[in-house]
């Protein structure tokens, strides 16, 4: 009898068997590998424009845990969106542009004090290697932001921030702590944030400081529209150096109820999409979609709209480098 080897699909588990950084997957969407769009799994930078890069943190957060399972939940939900040009780009994103997805930052969850650090060289590492890659986060609790800002501030110098949230994140910061609602508190004392530049969009609950920081809340957002909230940051930013940072919880609960705060009166998935689309000539140096929480998600509502935020985070990447002559 004849020994039969079983065949492997050509291009399936393409997270592990692409040759290159620019192939498609034909991974079917229920099944195969789940990296971040099916992009090849390595820590090999080399010639990598961007960087897709788990945060699976959830021990600073004041109400429900789980977002240490953000970054599965969103590489799942996103593996729709790999084998068809991506909309509204119109085109395959990964024909241009190298991206990998590096996997998920390790750190011991019981040294709370040691993961900044460990955040911060990690991200450090990546964005200042040869290639200099675009690094967009996937967290993990909204404390992230703040190691991920100083390893890109170390770099860029103090950052504009753009902030799409629910929450300011300006509480009383205590000096060492690892706390999802005091991280911009701290981050604007550190001078790593230009408060001059910086505007927080969706904002539904009151904290006892600004700092400075330009807020849209969100019955502004829903008075005004995406186009005008896209004018009024270009006006506030100008042409400094971005982070962008967004928290899915300055979507309503109805568009994400997977995640730890979540408070009535936020942006549809479709206005913040929007708003987002208007932003691509932003001089965005770097990006993280937090607080996805899929144990709280309903048929992975909030996965589905943190993967498509962080896919269109990367199509205006695209758009700025491939598309802008």
């Amino acid at each position: 009898m004849t020994d039969m080897k079983p065949l492997k699909p050509k291009g399936m588990d393409n997270a592990f068997t692409a040759d290159n950084l620019h192939q498609q997957a034909s991974d079917p969407t229920y099944a195969g590998a789940l990296s971040f769009m099916r992009r090849k799994y390595t820590t090999d930078l080399t010639g990598t424009d961007a960087v897709v890069w788990g945060l699976p943190l959830d021990t600073s957060v004041s109400n429900r845990p789980g977002t240490r399972f953000g970054p599965r939940g969103v590489r799942e939900a996103s593996c729709g969106m790999d084998n068809d040009p991506q909309y509204p780009f119109g085109s395959r994103l990964f024909d241009d542009m190298a991206v990998i997805d590096y996997g998920d930052c390790y750190f011991y969850y019981g040294q709370q004090s040691k993961i900044p650090a460990v955040i911060e060289s990690n991200a450090a590492a990546i964005i200042n290697s040869e290639s200099s890659p675009y690094l967009l986060s996937i967290g993990g609790d909204h404390f992230v932001t703040y190691p991920l800002l100083k390893a890109h501030a170390e770099k860029h110098g103090p950052l504009a921030l753009v902030q799409f949230d629910a929450h300011q994140d300006t509480w009383d910061d205590k000096d060492g702590a690892v706390d999802h609602g005091t991280m911009i508190t701290r981050a604007v004392k550190e001078g790593i944030v230009d408060v001059d530049h910086s505007i927080q969009i969706g904002i539904r609950t009151i904290a006892p400081e600004d700092y400075g920081i330009e807020i849209i809340d969100g019955l502004q957002c829903h008075e005004i529209g995406p186009q005008e909230i896209a004018r009024r940051i270009y006006e506030r930013v100008g042409d400094k150096n971005v982070y962008l940072t967004f928290d899915i919880d300055c979507l309503d609960p109805a568009f994400a109820p997977g995640t730890g705060t979540p408070v009535s009166g936020g942006l549809s998935t479709a206005q913040a999409l929007l708003t987002l689309r208007h932003l691509k000539d932003l001089n965005v140096v770097g990006s993280d979609v937090v607080e996805v929480s899929p144990a709280y998600d309903h048929a992975d509502i909030t996965s589905i709209a943190g993967s498509t935020v962080a896919m269109y985070m990367l199509g205006n990447l695209w758009e700025r480098r491939f598309q802008s002559s």
